[in-house]
C-alpha cells in the first residue's frame, strides 16, 4: 500500500498523525513500540489533510536522538522523509519493542485503537509479564514453605490429573509437583498457594442473591483454595436458583434449571482461573430474579478484545499460566479459547437468555439474563440438534439460504450471539467471497455465493 493510501485511511492502531516534532509524538512512539508497532506521520493534520513540515539538514537526526534520550530503555527509530502534494512530510517507523513496557520520561503507553492509553501500575506489571513469557502464578510465595500445603489436596489432585490421562505423573509428590511447575527446589510457587495451602486464602469470593440491587437475601464469603472454592461457589448459586420440572411420556421427572448450570460453572471458572491476583479487589456474584452477574478483577489479558470474543475464531490468553494449566490436567477447563463457544452452545438450549460480557473499571464482568424462564425441554431440540454441531459462520450461510433478508438483529437472535459479532461474520464472508449485498438497506438481500 502506498503512502497516500494510507494517510486516506486516517489514523488507526497503527497510524498517527502529527502536524510538527513535539512530546505528543514521543509518547506514540513508545504506544507503538509497546503494542504491534506502527508509524507516526509528521506535517499532516488530524483530518489526513497534508500540511507539511520544515526539515532542515540536521532535524531528522535530531528528532531520532530525541527520541533515544528520552525513551527508558532507549528506543532508535526509523525516520524518513518524502514529498507528498508538494509538500514536505517526515515518516517515524516504529517497531514492536520485544521486551516491553517502554516509558517515555517514566510514563508509559500503549495504543489502543487510534489514541494513546497512559497504562496503569497494574497494566505496566501484566505487560512486563507477559512479554517475558512469565505469568504471576509461577513466581515463588515467599510467606509459604511446603509444610504449609495440604498434602490431603495434593493427592486428590493428583489422583485426578490420573484419571483424566492428560498427563503422566511419576515419583515423589515433589517430584511430580516440581514436573508441573507448582515448586521449583522446594520453593512453593503462587500456584501452589492457591492450589493447596492449609490457611484461608487471602482472596476473597463475595457471593449474594439479591432481591433489588440494595437488598440482599442471602450472602456468603469464600476464603478457600481454588478447587474448593469452585465446588462452593456452585452449590451457593445452584441452591438459589429456581427450578421448573417437566413429566416426560414415560412419567419420568426432569429438572430444568433456571440457568444452563454447564454455562454458569464455565463462567465461574473463568472468573477464578483466569482473575488478576495481583489485585486486592473481590470476585463478586450476585443473583437476582432474573439475572446473574459475576465480576472478577483484571481486564482482558494480552490483546484480546470484547469483539474478538463475539467470534468462535479468538485465541484464549493466560494471565496464570500454572493455574490454567492445573485445571486443564484434571478436565475442569480446556487451554484452546473453547470456553465461551460452549456457553454460547448452552444458552441456545434457552429460548429469551441473554448473554453479555465487558470490561467494567479495572475489571470484567459478564452477565445472563432471560424474560421468560424455560420450563420444557421440547422447545429447543430441533433448532439446537441442528446448529450446535455448526460454527457460526456455517449457520449465517444456512439461515441466509433460507431466507435472504434476515437482518443481522434477527440472525444474532437465532445463533445466540451479538449483531457486533455477526458484523464481523458478514465481513469475513464478504472477504471470502462467499456473501454478497444485492440492493440497497431497505429493499436488500443477502445472496450466499457459491463455491467454486
Amino acid at each position: 500500500m502506498n503512502i497516500l493510501n494510507l494517510i486516506k485511511q486516517g489514523e488507526s492502531q497503527t497510524v498517527e498523525f502529527k502536524t510538527s516534532f513535539q512530546k505528543e509524538v514521543m509518547e506514540s512512539v513508545v504506544a507503538f513500540a509497546n503494542a504491534n508497532g506502527g508509524k507516526i506521520f509528521i506535517g499532516i493534520k488530524d483530518d489526513g489533510s497534508i500540511q507539511g513540515v520544515q526539515i532542515a539538514k540536521e532535524t531528522l537526526k535530531d528528532w531520532i536522538n530525541q527520541i533515544k534520550q528520552n525513551t527508558q530503555p532507549q528506543l532508535i527509530v526509523d525516520i524518513d522523509s518524502t514529498t507528498i502534494e508538494d509538500k514536505l512530510i517526515a515518516i517515524v517507523d516504529v517497531k514492536e519493542y520485544p521486551v516491553k513496557p517502554i516509558a517515555y520520561k517514566n510514563r508509559y503507553y500503549k495504543r489502543v485503537k487510534n489514541s494513546n492509553h497512559l497504562m496503569d501500575l497494574m497494566e505496566i506489571t501484566n505487560m512486563n509479564l507477559q512479554s517475558l513469557q512469565l505469568s504471576w502464578d509461577s513466581y515463588m510465595a515467599h510467606d509459604t514453605n511446603f509444610d504449609d500445603l495440604d498434602i490431603n489436596k495434593i493427592k486428590i489432585f493428583f489422583h485426578r490429573v490420573e484419571a483424566k490421562g492428560r498427563f503422566r505423573l511419576s515419583g515423589t509428590t515433589k517430584e511430580k509437583l516440581q514436573k508441573l511447575n507448582l515448586i521449583k527446589d522446594g520453593a512453593v510457587s503462587n500456584a501452589a498457594k492457591l492450589l493447596f495451602s492449609k490457611e484461608l486464602s487471602t482472596y476473597t469470593i463475595h457471593l449474594g442473591r439479591f432481591k433489588t440491587p440494595s437488598m440482599i437475601i442471602d450472602d456468603k464469603v469464600i476464603k478457600t483454595t481454588l478447587f474448593k472454592a469452585v465446588d462452593e461457589c456452585m452449590k451457593f448459586i445452584i441452591s438459589h436458583l429456581k427450578v421448573a420440572f417437566e413429566f416426560t411420556e414415560e412419567i419420568e421427572r426432569k429438572e430444568i434449571f433456571e440457568y444452563p448450570i454447564k454455562a454458569i460453572r464455565e463462567l465461574l471458572l473463568n472468573a477464578i482461573v483466569h482473575r488478576d491476583y495481583t489485585s486486592p479487589v473481590d470476585v463478586q456474584i450476585k443473583i437476582f430474579d432474573n439475572s446473574i452477574t459475576i465480576f472478577n478483577p483484571g481486564k482482558l489479558y494480552g490483546d484480546l478484545t470484547i469483539e474478538e470474543l463475539h467470534t468462535d475464531e479468538y485465541q484464549s490468553r493466560a494471565r496464570n499460566k500454572i493455574i490454567v494449566e492445573a485445571f486443564y490436567l484434571t478436565g475442569d477447563i480446556e487451554k484452546y479459547g473453547s470456553g465461551y463457544i460452549r456457553v454460547r452452545e448452552e444458552i441456545q438450549k434457552y429460548p429469551t437468555m441473554v448473554f453479555e460480557y465487558k470490561e467494567s473499571g479495572d475489571g470484567y464482568l459478564v452477565k445472563l439474563s432471560y424474560t421468560k424462564q424455560k420450563t420444557t425441554q421440547k422447545t429447543t431440540q430441533k433448532t439446537t440438534q441442528k446448529t450446535t454441531q455448526k460454527t457460526t459462520r456455517e449457520q449465517i450461510l444456512d439461515l441466509l439460504k433460507d431466507n435472504k433478508k434476515l437482518t443481522r438483529s434477527a440472525l444474532a437472535q437465532i445463533i445466540g450471539v451479538s449483531p457486533d459479532a455477526i458484523k464481523q461474520h458478514f465481513s469475513k464472508l464478504q472477504n471470502d467471497k462467499l456473501l454478497k449485498r444485492v440492493g440497497g438497506r431497505k429493499d436488500g438481500y443477502w445472496e450466499v455465493l457459491d463455491v467454486e
